[in-house]
């Protein structure tokens, strides 16, 4: 079984305040640590100096032990809330997923 990499990049609002921004990716967090077959979890504010960035102003990379685990998260109920509480502040969200 390969892992699953699933990388989002996030254009939030204007409006939406750092606090918010840091709030947004703790519950983030959180869910990765009590959803099952997610191993690996990372964040961050872009700050590449290549000006590609076509807005996206953070990525997030979460690794999967596989792509059942990938498939079991996606419409887990803790996910479901955390996108209800996250979409309203996002303006644009790409997501990729690979197998490594």
């Amino acid at each position: 079984m390969s892992k699953v990499q699933h990388i989002a990049l996030f254009k939030f609002k204007p409006e939406t305040t750092p606090e918010k921004i840091d709030e947004i990716f703790a519950h983030l967090l959180d869910i990765t640590e009590t959803i099952p077959g997610i191993e690996n979890f990372v964040s961050g504010p872009n700050n590449s100096p290549e000006g590609l960035s076509q807005g996206y102003t953070h990525a997030m990379i979460m690794t999967f032990q596989d792509s059942a685990a990938r498939d079991a998260y996606l419409p887990h109920p803790d996910h479901e809330k955390f996108k209800s509480a996250a979409l309203p502040h996002i303006e644009a969200v790409t997501v990729v997923d690979f197998e490594v």
